[in-house]
């Protein structure tokens, strides 16, 4: 845009001839070549037809001097294209046809010469710098990104590391109610069934039996909470992980996109699935390759095991009605597709809260 400003400004700066020559029908197609050499060589921007039309132009220029009152503006243009020797041609011509005619049009020429050189050289300038804040101003950008990516990618890897260490806590705990609490009630039941047993007096019979009872109901609910809290720590990542690293029948990808809270159900029907579907593959499939799906969408769980084999059983076998029934009891769907291998796809929704 600013260069056809500058145009427009030797344009209007070569009207000024006009007070050294005469406005005739020449003088008016000259400034309509003048405008279609400009508009042209903008438009196009190509380097060859810039050097054709220049030609054309010089040659017109020796017969017709006239063309020469736009010389600022079509000078502008050569300098814009780089093309010195056009602009050698065209100072030549002008001396040649214009100086010994007229020396006040000539200077008058040799002005707007220097202030189309001035200008080209301030656009130049300018459009270096411009480019030159477009690639800070991009540079800037993708650094940003690249940083948001990695603080994302920290963010991750802390949740994920907080996740586990939870994971490993709850373990722990149910280790230590189970090795320390579970085992001195245990000791005490045993306890109280030997006072029980040696007791004479029927007064405490009824308070040896209530204290029993008390300690056995406490003995359930220990035994409830560890079960609970060992479910809940179950990681799923790692579970999937390890399956997928001891299968040695052929190589396998795993792409996990799953969240930290999934529901207990869902971890253990998804290993147990997972562990049936690659037995299957070992025992009945010729695949070479195994690819393992587990994603999180925002209402539904989805899990895909696909192989590119060849040889595949039927749909009725023990291993898949189980994967058909764990899925129903969540309220999934099961999906068998035997075309161009071997994919079974899940789909299990979300509970509402």
């Amino acid at each position: 845009m600013k260069r056809i400003l500058d145009q427009l400004i030797l344009l209007i700066f070569s009207f000024t001839t006009i007070l050294l020559t005469q406005m005739d029908t020449p003088f008016v197609i000259s400034f309509l070549i003048a405008v279609i050499y400009i508009s042209a060589n903008y438009f196009i921007g190509s380097r060859s037809f810039h050097l054709l039309s220049s030609a054309v132009l010089i040659v017109l220029a020796v017969f017709f001097p006239v063309l020469l009152s736009f010389l600022p503006a079509v000078l502008y243009t050569c300098l814009w294209y780089k093309n010195y020797i056009g602009v050698a041609a065209l100072c030549i011509v002008a001396i040649c046809r214009i100086l010994p005619e007229s020396l006040p049009l000539f200077l008058l020429l040799v002005l707007g010469s220097g202030i189309a050189l001035l200008l080209c050289f301030q656009t130049d300038r300018h459009e270096q710098l411009e480019l030159r804040f477009k690639k800070t101003r991009d540079d800037s950008t993708e650094l940003n990104l690249l940083l948001k990516e990695k603080n994302h990618a920290l963010l991750e890897k802390q949740d994920y590391e907080v996740y586990t260490a939870t994971l490993k806590e709850r373990n722990r705990i149910a280790r230590e109610i189970h090795d320390n609490v579970g085992h001195m009630l245990t000791r005490s039941i045993l306890m109280t069934g030997a006072i029980r047993m040696v007791n004479k007096n029927p007064a405490l019979e009824s308070s040896l039996l209530q204290l029993e009872e008390t300690l056995n109901t406490a003995m359930t609910n220990v035994r409830e909470s560890v079960h609970d809290l060992h479910d809940e720590s179950i990681n799923l990542k790692e579970a999937l992980t390890s399956l997928t690293d001891t299968f040695t029948f052929c190589q396998i990808h795993m792409d996990y996109d799953m969240g930290y809270d999934v529901p207990r159900d869902i971890k253990y029907s998804f290993i147990t699935i997972v562990k049936e579907a690659l037995n299957n593959v070992i025992r009945h499939s010729n695949a070479s390759e195994v690819h393992l799906i587990v994603r999180e969408h925002p209402g539904l769980y989805q899990l895909i095991i696909e192989d590119n084999g060849t040889a595949k059983t039927g749909g009725s076998g023990l291993g898949l009605t189980n994967m058909k029934d764990r899925v129903e009891a969540l309220h999934g769907t099961m999906q068998i597709q035997t075309k161009s291998g071997y994919r079974i796809f899940i789909t299990i929704p979300k509970k509402e809260e």
